[in-house]
């Protein structure tokens, strides 16, 4: 995964927990750790349920700030993917490489010689 792919998915997660966490706090009238410890279990969809915003905005503030997180973490799962998957390529190329014999690309190219004679 590119470094700066990588340092953009953590400020974004960075940028919602500090939102959630401001939200929170101004919304509900929670501590600085309530609000922070909520916003992390919602994002991280536990839900212990042993805080629960009791305003409409705080609701409603809630069910976006799930379908952001759950967006985030997509991208991030996503991401991954993306790197595990270059990765096995690149074992696998390798692993081709040290197989005995004659390298692939060269006998591509011989028989590409031997049909156009």
């Amino acid at each position: 995964m590119h470094p700066l792919k990588i340092a953009a998915l953590v400020v974004t997660i960075v940028l919602l927990v500090a939102g959630g966490t401001v939200f929170f706090r101004l919304v509900e009238g929670w501590s600085w750790l309530d609000s922070y410890f909520f916003t992390v279990i919602t994002l991280s969809t536990v839900g212990y349920g042993s805080i629960v915003p009791a305003t409409a905005l705080g609701k409603i503030g809630t069910t976006v700030f799930i379908l952001l997180g759950i967006g985030v973490f997509v991208v991030g799962l996503q991401q991954f993917g993306v790197l595990v998957l270059r990765k096995r390529e690149e074992h696998t190329e390798k692993l081709i490489s040290l197989l005995p014999g004659e390298d692939p690309g060269k006998q591509h190219k011989q028989r590409s010689r031997r049909k156009s004679d």
